[in-house]
């Protein structure tokens, strides 16, 4: 017999989960990006709403967990009437502090939706001209969000290969 232990999800985190904001595809968005994978676990779609480098509108869809709904839901939240710019700064550990914390073992869900954010913003320059505050190369945490989609690639496979 196995028992589990409920993770110790903040306050703010479960109304997020419970009642999220902005969930849902956005037919008219002119920027969309995923993280993740469903294959693996944990996945989040951005979509947003653009005009004139301003983020108008946001909306998100998400395939996971409490702390996944929660982060994307924020997410959404902290950057309608952003400018791009600013969007583009939030960090995971922005998102985690807002939440009252997350659990260690669900940090990734706040380097997904960040992840997911980011590649919308390149998305959205695709065939545009590039601002000169957006870097050529990829960010630590854009890095990273690509870290976590491998890892669970491999663990997928690992844990699906195994006979029981």
């Amino acid at each position: 017999m196995s028992s589990r232990i409920p993770l110790p999800y903040s306050p703010k985190v479960l109304e997020l989960f419970r009642n999220p904001k902005n969930l849902g595809r956005m037919e008219d968005a002119n920027a969309v990006a995923t993280a993740g994978s469903l294959a693996c676990g944990d996945m989040i779609t951005i979509y947003l709403k653009i005009d004139e480098e301003r983020i108008v509108d946001a909306s998100f869809e998400s395939y996971g967990c409490a702390a996944n709904i929660a982060t994307a839901s924020l997410l959404t939240e902290m950057i309608k009437g952003k400018s791009l710019r600013e969007a583009w700064g939030i960090s995971w550990k922005q998102l985690s502090d807002e939440l009252g914390g997350l659990p260690p073992i669900k940090y990734h869900c706040g380097v997904l939706a960040v992840g997911a954010l980011r590649r919308a913003i390149r998305a959205y320059y695709r065939d545009r001209v590039k601002p000169d505050w957006l870097p050529e190369e990829l960010t630590p945490d854009e890095r990273h969000a690509l870290e976590e989609e491998e890892l669970m690639k491999i663990l997928s496979r690992r844990i699906g290969g195994e006979r029981v």
